[in-house]
């Protein structure tokens, strides 16, 4: 068994065709097709039901796929810390982050990568929750940037910044005359929330634990679009802090500070425990830092460079 048969049934599962699959590992069809029958021979399985079209891994093919993944995502941490030593450039960089966070950071993360690292490949996948965690956890992704806590303890945690929570409130509503609102006084019939959690934090939002069969959930991660959805139906709906350099004066307006407790997120690297990319780390750390006002940079992030 090489980490060469081990690529190349990663890449059919990946393409589930021969062809293209080979294409992308820049060998012959006849080449890659002979060492994966090779690799079923001394597994003494099939990895691939070849029958079905496009073509499928079987039940144990797809255990066997899943482990050729963390196997080959530990060969590139040796790599690393080969590379690291040497200080050779860090390569390529596979990012996911989290739907609710990646307009405020992905435009200046690319405008600062090309400046200051153009020999790094940055791949940044943006989506849910979950499935960023379950591609980490296949070995997928190096990092994602997510909100804690992620609540997997096969996941690193690295905190990154902290901001606040704000009110978009419509005119239409009671709550437009308040200068500041209680978090305590918010109420989830007039809340417009996100499908990908629809209470931010259940410990800050006390509506999280009553009765939410009135609350209208947006299954998307745009917080934009809430906001118009608020701007048409009126209510409110709880955006991050980063928002606000996005938004027109007149959007503002609309803008309520909360209190009673001051509710916020903490942002974090989250990482596979086995990861080594220390110096990968470090990169998209100072570019954190480029990009989030100090204020909300976390203080050891600030003033440590991280080991891992």
């Amino acid at each position: 068994m090489t980490l060469q048969q081990l690529e190349y049934i990663v890449a059919v599962d990946e393409h589930r065709h021969f062809v293209r699959a080979a294409e992308s590992c820049g060998v012959t069809q006849s080449t890659l097709s002979s060492l994966i029958q090779k690799l079923e021979t001394e597994l003494d399985v099939a990895i691939f039901d070849r029958s079905c079209h496009p073509i499928e891994p079987t039940a144990l093919g797809k255990e066997i796929i899943a482990q050729a993944r963390v196997v080959l995502y530990n060969a590139s941490q040796m790599e690393e810390l080969v590379s690291t030593h040497k200080d050779l450039s860090v390569g390529n960089i596979s990012l996911g982050v989290a739907s609710t966070i990646a307009p405020f950071i992905l435009p200046r993360l690319f405008s600062y990568m090309k400046k200051n690292h153009p020999d790094v490949v940055l791949h940044v996948e943006e989506a849910r929750v979950e499935t960023l965690k379950a591609k980490l956890q296949r070995a997928e992704l190096d990092v994602a940037i997510l909100a804690m806590p992620v609540a997997d303890d096969n996941l690193l945690e690295i905190p990154i910044f902290q901001e606040r929570y704000l009110a978009y409130v419509s005119p239409q509503s009671e709550l437009f005359k308040e200068s500041e609102i209680d978090t305590q006084h918010l109420r989830a019939d007039e809340i417009w929330v996100l499908g990908e959690s629809y209470c931010p934090n259940v410990e800050q939002f006390p509506f999280c634990v009553r009765d939410i069969s009135s609350v209208s959930i947006y299954a998307a991660g745009s917080i934009e679009t809430l906001m118009r959805i608020v701007d048409e139906n009126g209510g409110y709906t709880i955006i991050p802090e980063l928002q606000l350099p996005l938004m027109s004066n007149a959007e503002r307006e609309n803008v309520r500070v909360l209190h009673n407790p001051v509710p916020g997120r903490e942002v974090a690297f989250v990482i596979r425990r086995d990861f080594v990319r220390q110096r990968m780390l470090n990169i998209l750390a100072d570019a954190i830092k480029s990009i989030i006002p100090d204020e909300m940079i976390n203080e050891r992030i600030k003033k440590f460079a991280i080991k891992l």
